[in-house]
């Protein structure tokens, strides 16, 4: 009965796996088109500024470098569960929230400048597109954020079982992945505008 259980839960977290690839491409098929979207629109700026005028590329290398340093925690905190180092891997994903967090609070300081300076998303097509893109992504962190404090809390609750493995693994996936769209949302938006 008990090697029953076990195949059971195998199944349901293979099935919760698959879930959640499937969910990403989801994600995947969203930026891609996102992307292509603000690369068609970018120099539709109704007579307005353009991404050279209005982004300074030192301050998104800024977050980048945060949101690269909360990729390394992340992933170090999923090798510390993994060795059943419950501690050292909360504090990692303490470290990660607040990495995440100063991230998302320079992204929303960024939109508030453009907003206040008269850039906002009704200014132009190209700023449509620029906070659409940015905008997505910023409530991926915010997701993921809320989702890296519950996954936080369960592991404190239940400890370092199996299933709590596999669901900061899953996490730690999606986070990674947030970092991967952001580089290109860097290289295409700030250092790719700056140059047009």
């Amino acid at each position: 009965m008990r090697h029953e259980t076990v195949d059971t839960l195998n199944r349901k977290a293979d099935k919760a796996e698959l879930g959640f690839w499937l969910y990403l491409m989801t994600d995947v098929i969203i930026f891609a088109s996102l992307f292509a979207t603000y690369l068609v629109l970018r120099n539709n700026t109704a007579g307005g500024p353009s991404a050279a005028d209005l982004f300074e590329p030192r301050y998104a290398f800024v977050e980048t470098l945060i949101l690269l340093t909360s990729s390394f925690t992340c992933g170090i905190a999923a090798i510390a569960f993994k060795f059943g180092k419950k501690q050292l891997g909360l504090g990692l994903l303490m470290a990660t929230i607040v990495l995440g967090t100063a991230f998302l609070t320079l992204e929303l300081l960024e939109f508030g400048t453009l907003v206040r300076e008269g850039h906002s998303w009704q200014a132009s097509a190209f700023l449509s597109a620029f906070f659409t893109l940015v905008g997505t992504h910023g409530f991926h962190i915010l997701i993921g954020l809320i989702w890296a404090a519950v996954t936080g809390g369960y592991i404190m609750s239940n400890g370092l079982t199996r299933n709590a493995v596999r669901k900061f693994t899953l996490f730690s996936l999606f986070w990674h992945f947030l970092d991967v769209v952001w580089i290109f949302l860097f290289t295409i938006v700030y250092l790719l505008g700056e140059l047009s």
